[in-house]
């Protein structure tokens, strides 16, 4: 009897057949403007795009363009490829533009797919992104599909690693871009790093539409994207803390060596908060417990764990005044091998040797929050459905199974349950021998690299040739997973291996042409390709009689989705194939699962040795089991993104922040605004609102004023005239803090100082921003604690986050406000000296690179030199911009000139 909801299914059609149905009069248009595109010329083709362009800037929206842009793009593509998209590729492609993941099988041809959004979008002139899995796919892509962007009067770049500047910024400045995500990622961070926006490469996150999504988005997305670097020396800071810790106690920690922990008990707190204030470490109003105190704490705790918990000579020894690690299991140093977060350093100060900087974290970001930054998302991909919540969860993103171009022929057969792993491998042998004898191609999937090496010499020892991925080649890999489909090939592949590139029956021919062209360059290519195509339809009449691929699981993954994107290799546009799953007890998935009660069921069904189980219930409970497993690393994932979220938020805060000093022409409006809220701070603390005039500490003052602002005032004499009162005293500052930077103006010039102050923001604002992170890092490491006292980790973490941040800005405010003060222009001593060792590095520079030498600025008078210019009398240089050439006709920028700032 039928259920309810399969009853109303029938009756109504499931949401996604109701999506598809609502889509094809799309389609349809689209199909009935193909004769009038077809008669265009190519010159006509190439003018449609910019009439769309200027439709599009006089206020036509993009849905409105789709039908007639879809239309030129599936003529282009017919032009320069050879290739007509089918209907159910532009229903793909109407999917994506409206910001959904597109679920196609294998040999739909996505990458054709992804032209008709990416066209549409480009026409705004703000960028479309198309994101791949790997540097070789990004660059085929780009070279194959950037064909189709060229018929069409636009341009296409590519991203790849180690790419230079100017060839980056070009590639970005494309119509369209193809890129890894791992390089848009980290170039986001880099970018953000620059200080003008000349050099930033990314111009825009307007619209992405990311290749093999639900790896991208949900596989990756748990590791963070990481630009480190070498952090500020802190070798006093350990060297004090490690002074206090011989005096620590038993009585002061607890010591957990099977957990190798070491934590402090609340008198071993109480007596290191003490010390810590006695030596200066810890200010006076200060706790141990205050958002502030988080660094000094993880500090604390590592100098007791480097005391109690490693010992010299067993798990580290020192020679030539260098902390060397011992392996605990073979005894040997691991040379170049540092503990991480301090703890290296720590036990560097422990033994007295020279300590070395730890690495910390500059910038950061994990692919949820990076892809969360467009404007509009979308993705392909062979399997989304299984993880459709949490694309809708995290990245609001919906799923929509488009159709095949032909109904799928492939079987899938019931999974193959052994006992043991030993007949289960005898099973799968016995299974390639069998289909390797009638010729039919078989693909192998493994869940480890190991696994596929087992079975390799297995397959060996039975005489039967193969092929085993290597993923460390991603070209080599493209090749073999091409010739997977050959009559007779036998190709054993891990998890991820081979996407990107289509198994076809009898092997593929432009791979082919390639390799024949490549190993005879002088061959006719199209006499070539004809012989290669003629032999081609022969070896895929041969496959397809031998029953099409035979794709074979080793073992079931924890994810249904990796599962099912080994089964979509085989049954590629309507061709024949086969699929199944050898599984043995003792499996990963299946002792998760409760083998014991299953194993105990077979023995009572009088399993026989080398026998399996196949029914519908065990994949029904396999199916189950893997539901758990995928729900457990969704809220994994959920939760790491919580945290981060946190972070995020004040990523942005700080990004945008830079962005806008970047672009600004003026800050002296910021600067006055950091500069009174300093002062306004400063006032507060010394002179209490509310508080009579003999209550002032306006020696205090005085000594805050001179050392924050630089500013020698008679606040005594102030404070006894008649009438003086707080607010008073706080416009006098202003007034006085006012003149001096005026001052500073006049002397350095209006253009000059406005590039000091940008320059002065942005490197404050890049040094407190790493100091924060690696705040942040140690308030995670510990805040998991809190847990323990019945509160929120998370709710804690936003809190004392929160804190830091408006501490950070505090500090900010006044660190700018501080070196302002003290700046000044060079004596012409001072400038001498500063050119003189300018000319001495450069010859250095030079004579070590064996270079031509370029002209010296203390040369003689050259021909671009600024009239009157006098190396020691800055009226004389006019106002050059930081990036505009010396006057003194050196060749350089200003900046890096006599514009340096010491």
């Amino acid at each position: 009897m039928l259920g309810i909801g399969t009853l109303a299914k029938k009756a109504f059609g499931t949401p996604n057949d109701r999506k598809v149905k609502a889509t094809r009069p799309i389609v349809e248009k689209i199909n009935a403007l193909e004769p009038e595109f077809k008669k265009l010329s190519d010159e006509e083709l190439i003018a449609k795009t910019t009439a769309f362009k200027e439709r599009y800037a006089n206020g036509e929206s993009l849905d409105s363009l789709l039908p007639e842009a879809f239309a030129n793009c599936r003529e282009g593509a017919r032009r320069a490829l050879g290739l007509r998209a089918f209907d159910v590729q532009l229903l793909g492609g109407v999917f994506l533009h409206q910001g959904n993941i597109a679920e196609m099988k294998t040999g739909e041809g996505k990458t054709l797919v992804a032209t008709f959004p990416a066209y549409l979008n480009a026409l705004a002139g703000r960028g479309v992104h198309v994101v791949t899995v790997n540097d070789y796919l990004a660059k085929r892509d780009a070279d194959w599909m950037g064909k189709v962007f060229t018929q069409l009067g636009m341009r296409t770049g590519v991203i790849y690693p180690y790419q230079p500047d100017d060839e980056k910024r070009e590639a970005y400045a494309a119509d369209v871009t193809y890129a890894t995500n791992n390089e848009l990622g980290f170039d986001y961070l880099r970018d953000n790093m620059k200080s003008s926006v000349e050099e930033m490469a990314q111009r825009d996150h307007f619209y992405a539409i990311v290749d093999e999504v639900d790896s991208i988005l949900i596989d990756e997305a748990r590791t963070p994207l990481i630009i480190s670097g070498p952090s500020d020396d802190k070798s006093e800071l350990y060297v004090e803390i490690d002074k206090i810790i011989p005096e620590v106690t038993e009585e002061h920690y607890t010591l957990d060596e099977k957990q190798r922990t070491a934590t402090y008990t609340e008198e071993g707190n109480e007596f290191i908060e003490r010390r810590l204030h006695e030596v200066g470490l810890l200010p006076e109003h200060q706790s141990l417990y205050d958002p502030e105190s988080t660094t000094i704490v993880h500090h604390v705790t590592q100098a007791l764990r480097a005391h109690v918990l490693f010992t010299k000579d067993k798990d580290y020894i020192v020679r030539d005044g260098e902390v060397m690690l011992i392996d605990e299991f073979t005894g040997r140093m691991m040379q170049g091998r540092r503990l991480s977060d301090g703890l290296h350093q720590a036990i560097e100060a422990k033994e007295h040797v020279e300590i070395q900087p730890e690495n910390v974290t500059l910038a950061s970001v994990t692919f949820q929050n990076y892809f969360r930054l467009y404007d509009k998302l979308s993705g392909m991909t062979g399997t989304a459905l299984t993880e459709a919540d949490e694309f809708d969860e995290i990245y609001k993103l919906g799923v929509v199974e488009v159709p095949t171009n032909r109904p799928i022929a492939r079987q899938d057969e019931h999974d193959q349950v052994y006992r043991t792993e030993r007949e289960k491998y005898d099973g799968i042998i016995d299974a390639i021998k069998e289909a390797h004898a009638k010729g039919q191609p078989i693909l192998v999937g493994t869940t480890s690299i190991e696994k596929s090496e087992a079975l390799s010499d297995l397959l060996k020892s039975a005489g039967v040739p193969h092929n085993v991925l290597n993923a460390r080649h991603h070209e080599q890999e493209a090749k073999i997973v091409a010739d997977a489909g050959k009559f007779g090939a036998v190709t054993i592949a891990t998890n991820m291996a081979g996407r990107g590139t289509d198994i076809k029956l009898g092997g593929n021919v432009e791979i082919q042409v390639m390799e024949a062209l490549d190993a005879n360059p002088d061959a006719n290519p199209d006499e070539l390709r004809k012989q290669i195509e003629a032999k081609h339809v022969e070896e895929e009449k041969r496959v397809l009689e031998a029953g099409g691929l035979f794709v074979l699981g080793t073992e079931r993954h924890e994810s249904r989705r990796i599962d099912n994107q080994l089964r979509g290799r085989s049954g590629r546009q309507g061709d024949p194939g086969r699929s199944a799953f050898f599984l043995s007890l003792e499996d990963d998935l299946m002792r998760i699962f409760g083998s014991e009660r299953l194993d105990s069921v077979l023995s009572r069904l009088g399993m026989k040795d080398g026998e399996a189980i196949v029914h519908p219930w065990v994949n029904k409970s396999l199916e189950k089991a893997q539901a758990k497993v995928e729900g457990r690393n969704f809220d994994i994932r959920k939760q790491l993104l919580k945290f981060d979220d946190v972070m995020n938020d004040q990523r942005k805060v700080i990004f945008s922040q830079r962005r806008e000093i970047m672009e600004s022409e003026d800050l002296a409006d910021i600067v006055v605004d950091m500069r009174r809220q300093v002062i306004d701070d400063l006032v507060d603390v010394y002179l209490p609102p509310k508080s009579y005039a003999d209550q002032w500490d306006v020696e205090g003052l005085h000594e805050a004023a001179l050392d924050r602002l630089g500013l020698d005032i008679p606040v005594a004499e102030w404070a006894d005239e008649e009438g003086v009162d707080h607010d008073v005293m706080r416009e006098r500052i202003y007034e006085a803090s006012d003149a001096l930077m005026a001052e500073k103006t006049e002397a350095f010039g209006t253009e000059t100082m406005r590039n000091i102050e940008k320059q002065l923001l942005l490197q404050t604002i890049d040094a407190k921003w790493r100091e924060h992170l690696l705040t942040l890092e140690h308030l995670r490491s510990v805040i998991g604690f809190r847990g323990y006292a019945q509160r929120d980790p998370l709710n804690e973490y936003k809190t004392e986050a929160f804190q830091l941040f408006e501490s950070m800005l505090n500090s900010l405010r006044l660190d700018v406000t501080q070196q302002l003060s003290r700046i000044r222009p060079l004596t012409e001593e001072e400038q001498a000296e500063m050119l003189r060792q300018m000319a001495e590095q450069q010859g250095a520079l030079e004579a070590s690179m064996h270079a031509e030498a370029p002209p010296d600025p203390l040369a003689a008078p050259l021909a671009d030199r600024r009239e009157g210019f006098d190396e020691t009398d800055p009226s004389t240089w006019g106002n050059p911009g930081r990036n505009d050439p010396c006057p003194c006709g050196s060749g350089k920028k200003f900046k890096h000139c006599h514009g340096r700032l010491v």
